[in-house]
């Protein structure tokens, strides 16, 4: 075990380590639910904590910026810097943002809204196997975690999106999600008040004109601006990987020890600090029983060795997102770390001649390393810089953002 920091030193590294976080709660106390007076709505001036305006734009602050060694070197070090990441939107935007998001008005039967499948007391997931649509229609895969998506290049399992606003389509849009229309979205806000007034608080120099309205492009914005103000990055991994050697206990030091061997080989993949490499991979997990092989991102890019790949998903608040992989195959984390240990390729379905990636093999990791492994894949955990829920939305409607019931099958996402 590492020997402790002095009192001195502990204090040093922990004012150091605290500082986004402590000077920016102070700006997220007035950040958040700044808005609402007299039954108005109002959007924050400030930027939302872990972010501080610069150059018109809220801009992230993280310790691992100080840092020069970038992701992909190897299986990544403890002081590895972050990979490219997306910031720079107004506060006003985020803001705006947070609204819609937990708004059902985006849906076409005004029962959904984003935070019903990326809920954030699930880490942004919504701890099912399969998300559900309007109507109940279940979805082929899993609702994917939106913590630290400012630092993905691609989207969705398949990773068949290339930024957030063509993301935001799908869900939006699609029969077996949201539902909703181009045309009937725009109505919906052009014909709210609330909306109207907070949008052009989000996009002045738009609404500066005099035949200005509400436009789609505008909602994408906001929805991806306020996406990438999800930012973890203040767990107790943090903690240590930044000095303070306290900040995990024994067992979880061997974790993290055996996450980054040579034998278990999981930061290969799940490369620190975002704990994803953001790369394709096929790993040859089972579906549920019962449901059909899913191909993955195969079909969608014409490659036959990508038939059952899927994107490395990152780890952080990882223990809040049960059930794991794309389908929701397993319901505990020792489930899934033990899926490594189980042989190579000793799930694939039969007449499947999948392409498993290279670092699948067979570490034969003991009970005890796997349950290490779970114990510091809890240390990722952090809500730190969680946003808060709007007690009420512009539109009026009911807050939706808990389960919803299945009912009948649908596509994929």
């Amino acid at each position: 075990m590492l020997s402790p920091l002095s009192a001195a030193s502990r204090n040093r590294f922990l004012r150091a380590v605290a500082w986004p976080l402590g000077y920016l709660l102070l700006v997220g106390g007035a950040w958040a639910e700044t808005g609402r007076e007299a039954g108005s709505f109002r959007l924050s001036p400030n930027c939302p904590p872990g972010f501080e305006l610069a150059q018109g734009g809220c801009r992230l602050r993280s310790l691992y910026q100080r840092y020069d060694s970038l992701q992909g070197a190897g299986v990544g070090g403890l002081k590895t810097g972050l990979p490219t990441w997306r910031d720079g939107f107004t506060p006003q935007q985020i803001d705006l943002g947070r609204y819609l998001f937990f708004d059902p008005l985006l849906s076409a039967d005004h029962t959904l809204s984003c935070a019903s499948c990326h809920q954030p007391d699930r880490g942004f997931a919504d701890g099912m196997g399969r998300s559900v649509g309007t109507g109940g229609q279940l979805g082929a895969r899993s609702a994917p975690s939106l913590w630290n998506v400012a630092f993905l290049q691609r989207f969705f399992w398949d990773a068949r999106a290339d930024s957030l606003e063509q993301q935001v389509l799908e869900p939006l849009f699609k029969d077996t999600e949201m539902a909703n229309s181009p045309l009937a979205l725009l109505a919906s806000l052009r014909g709210s008040g609330s909306y109207r007034a907070l949008f052009a608080q989000a996009f002045p120099d738009h609404f500066s004109k005099p035949t200005a309205g509400i436009e789609l492009k505008q909602v994408y914005t906001a929805l991806a601006a306020f996406q990438t103000s999800l930012v973890s990055l203040n767990s107790r991994y943090d903690q240590y990987a930044h000095g303070y050697s306290d900040a995990l206990s024994e067992r979880e030091q061997a974790g993290l020890n055996v996450f980054r061997s040579f034998v278990a080989r999981c930061a290969e993949c799940h490369t620190p600090p975002l704990f994803s490499n953001q790369q394709l991979a096929v790993i040859g997990t089972p579906e549920p029983e019962g449901l059909p092989f899913d191909p993955g991102a195969g079909p969608g890019r014409g490659e036959p060795s990508l038939r059952g790949a899927f994107r490395t998903p990152g780890l952080r608040n990882i223990a809040l997102t049960a059930p794991y992989m794309h389908s929701g195959r397993f319901a505990t984390l020792r489930e899934a770390v033990a899926f490594y240990t189980g042989g190579r390729g000793h799930a694939v379905p039969a007449g499947e001649n999948l392409r498993l990636h290279w670092h699948i093999w067979e570490p034969r990791l003991t009970d005890d390393e796997l349950d290490q492994l779970v114990e510091f894949l809890h240390t990722l955990t952090d809500e730190s810089l969680k946003p808060v829920t709007p007690v009420a939305v512009p539109s009026g409607l009911p807050l939706m953002h808990g389960p919803v019931t299945p009912t009948t099958t649908g596509s994929a996402q």
